[in-house]
Order: C-alpha cells, then sequence, then structure tokens
C-alpha cells in the first residue's frame, strides 16, 4: 500500500481547493483580449503563417503527436535508482503505478521549475527583436508547452504516446488559457475523462481543437503588445513567457495528479 485512503482524499482536497482559486481572473487577464482585433490588422503576414502553422501543428500533435511528441527515458531517469540491481536498470511508464505520490510530486516540481526558468531566458531572447522575433516566440512557447505537459503526464504515470493522453494534454493546455467560464467547462469534461469511451468524449469535446492555439494566443493580449518593442520586448517576453509556461506547468502537474489520487483510491476501495 502506497498511500492511505485517508491522505489521498485529503490530497484530493488540495487539488479541488486549486481548482476553485481558478474561478478568477488577473485585471490584465481580463481586458488582455481586448487589442487582438487591432493587433491582427497590425500584424504582418508572415507572423500569420507561423501562428496558423503552429495551430495546424496542433492538430498533428493530437493525431500522431507529430515533431513534439516526448520520448520518455529522460523523466523515467528521476525515478530510479542510482544503484539499480540487475535487470531493472530503467523504469517504465507503467510501472510509476507503484511510485508514492510524493516522489511523483518531487520529480514534477523538479521539471516545472527547470522548464520555467527555461521559458524566461527563451522569451528574454525573442522579446529582444521585438515584433518580428514574435514569430519565432509564439510556436516555440507552443512547443515548450507541449513537452512540459507531457513529462507531468509521464511523472504521475500516464503515457502520451497514446492519443486518448495527448487530447487530455490538449485540454490541459486549453484550461490554462481559457477565461473562468472556460476553467469550469473543461473541469466538467476531465471530470468524466476516467469513464468507458473516454477517447470518443474527448475527440467529440475537441471539435473546435484550432481555438484552444487561437485562444491560447489571444490570451496572451495586451502583454504580448508589450512584448513588440525592441529592446524593452526582452523584460515583457522574460515575464510573460515565465508566467505562461508556469500556468501550464502547475495547470497540468494538479490535472494528472488528481488522475493519479482518484485512480489510487478507487483501488484502495475495491480492495476492501
Amino acid at each position: 500500500m502506497l498511500e492511505t485512503t485517508d491522505f489521498l482524499k485529503s490530497e484530493l482536497k488540495k487539488i479541488e481547493d486549486w481548482e476553485n482559486e481558478q474561478k478568477d481572473l488577473w485585471f490584465w487577464e481580463k481586458i488582455g483580449r481586448l487589442p487582438f482585433k487591432l493587433l491582427d490588422k497590425i500584424t504582418p503576414k508572415f507572423i500569420q503563417e507561423k501562428i496558423g502553422l503552429a495551430i495546424d501543428e496542433l492538430g498533428n500533435y493530437i493525431q500522431t503527436g507529430g515533431q513534439y511528441l516526448l520520448k520518455e527515458e529522460s523523466i523515467l531517469k528521476k525515478f530510479s535508482p542510482k544503484e539499480p540491481l540487475p535487470g531493472h536498470e530503467l523504469l517504465r511508464i507503467e510501472d510509476l503505478n507503484q511510485v508514492p505520490i510524493g516522489k511523483m510530486d518531487e520529480v514534477a516540481d523538479e521539471i516545472k521549475n527547470s522548464r520555467t526558468k527555461f521559458a524566461t531566458i527563451q522569451g528574454a531572447t525573442t522579446g529582444i527583436g521585438g515584433l518580428f522575433t514574435l514569430a519565432i516566440d509564439v510556436p516555440v512557447l507552443l512547443g515548450l508547452s507541449l513537452k512540459v505537459l507531457q513529462e507531468m503526464a509521464i511523472c504521475y504515470g500516464f503515457d502520451p504516446k497514446e492519443k486518448s493522453e495527448r487530447i487530455f494534454i490538449v485540454k490541459c493546455l486549453q484550461f490554462s488559457s481559457s477565461d473562468i467560464v472556460g476553467k469550469k467547462a473543461i473541469l466538467e469534461e476531465l471530470s468524466s475523462f476516467q469513464q468507458e469511451n473516454r477517447n470518443n468524449q474527448m475527440i467529440s469535446q475537441l471539435q473546435g481543437w484550432r481555438e484552444v492555439v487561437t485562444t491560447y494566443r489571444d490570451n496572451f493580449g495586451w502583454k504580448k503588445l508589450f512584448q513588440m518593442i525592441p529592446i524593452a520586448g526582452m523584460i515583457f517576453g522574460a515575464f510573460i513567457n515565465r508566467s505562461s509556461i508556469g500556468d501550464v506547468a502547475e495547470a497540468g502537474q494538479m490535472l494528472f495528479r488528481k488522475r493519479r489520487i482518484l485512480e489510487r483510491i478507487n483501488q484502495l476501495e475495491n480492495a476492501r
């Protein structure tokens, strides 16, 4: 027995408290959508094409994993003992079912901190050139978001090579950039993810999947407008990307963690 039912339920309560905290937005998030009609008019065509490419790549990720599909070895090494027994050099994703939640949290926190630092540097770099390096920043930030969400999935024993898990990952991405109404709707969708035919259910809920990246981009709002200023955009780019990846990583960690805890509670209760 890895954890007691009481412990798992107390951890589940913490996640539910976090979900309730998502029901409000910062002031700048509320007005962040306002300037994007203007922004679309003044954004050069080649940047619009980059954004369109990112949208298409997200669809490819759902279907096949595309260029974003992550190799799990680097994450699994963090769970493997420093001196493994012969024949047990590297854990498999399914082996993580036997890893305590605390260890999963430890590795997930390490990855979250590392990716947030990387996003800060990347945002500062692409912010130097203002408007034109923004064309690089949008697809790179999407790729980094998908990467960190896959890493969170593996930390809690879920395999992003499975199409259903990639759909869940996109819903996590959508959740991290949605408004209050959107977050509530997505949480309701994800609550049924453990049920039968979950793959078909989630695909039907993702019929408007192109809107995920559009919303993801639009929710940068006026924050990205500041990044268009050469040199000064370095400061804003660093902060924006740091907060964006931090939010994505937190959402992924909480939502995958919730699934793992619910599975273990069900296993303990069914074993009685």
